[in-house]
């Protein structure tokens, strides 16, 4: 691949010539390629035989905490030894030469370490911890990441003693109020919105392109499959982040 399919290539003209914004929402696809497995590709032997589905919850939080800091401390050592990949050094770049929010549904830190402003993590951070009991935030260092160990207590909260959890959104909680709003004003504004590597199952941020569609804006996927959201998108680039995006910066 060595060119920017031309009907994407003439929106992005239309759209930069313009001066229209531009919304990119990117999903688990995005950070595959930099060696993070997407929430339900976890086929490393420590953690094949539990289900994230059932992991990421209150109640699993509640049942065995050290379970699940211990699933998360290992996401958390993925996360730290993996890179941005090529696809997010160039969003960084695309961000310098036109109006762009960002988006993401990934809950780790590549993006702003290849250097983007992230508008809105819509499913939280890992690394943005804070007490389960008072909802503090956690400033502190992390606890040491020990190999292949699958229950670690979870740190203690300075304030009150309660348990330190991750960041994120888990199944049943509502997203974060401040990023959803930033997320929809986006969505609703842009001329073009770009949706790179998520799978479209998972809702509300699902609804994001379809938002934008009824705004006016012309929605164009970049997955290397197809995905629940290809029908709705006007035009689709079937290949990977890392591949596409940086065409789009030459």
């Amino acid at each position: 691949m060595d060119a920017v399919p031309a009907a994407i290539d003439d929106v992005l003209r239309r759209t930069i010539d313009g001066g229209g914004h531009v919304c990119v929402l990117t999903g688990a696809g995005m950070s595959a390629e930099s060696g993070i497995p997407t929430f339900r590709g976890t086929h490393d032997s420590l953690w094949s035989r539990f289900d994230p589905m059932r992991l990421a919850t209150v109640e699993a939080w509640r049942e065995d905490p050290a379970l699940v800091w211990g699933w998360y401390r290992w996401r958390m050592h993925l996360v730290r030894e993996a890179e941005p990949n090529a696809g997010h050094r160039a969003l960084a770049e695309l961000a310098q030469r036109l109006s762009l929010s960002l988006v993401t549904q990934n809950v780790d830190d590549l993006h702003e370490r290849a250097g983007s402003i992230v508008d809105a993590h819509v499913h939280g951070s890992l690394f943005a911890l804070r007490c389960f009991a008072c909802e503090r935030l956690h400033d502190g260092a992390l606890d040491d990441y020990v190999d292949d160990a699958q229950r670690v207590e979870p740190m203690r909260c300075m304030a009150c003693g309660g348990h330190i959890r991750p960041g994120v959104v888990w199944f049943g909680e509502a997203l974060p109020h401040d990023a959803w709003a930033t997320a929809v004003d986006a969505a609703t504004r842009c001329a073009l919105m770009l949706v790179v590597g998520t799978s479209g199952l998972v809702y509300p941020a699902a609804g994001l392109p379809a938002l934008a569609r009824r705004h006016g804006a012309t929605v164009v996927e970049i997955n290397p499959e197809p995905t629940a959201l290809s029908a709705e998108a006007d035009h689709v680039w079937r290949a990977t982040a890392a591949q596409a995006l940086p065409l789009l910066v030459r």
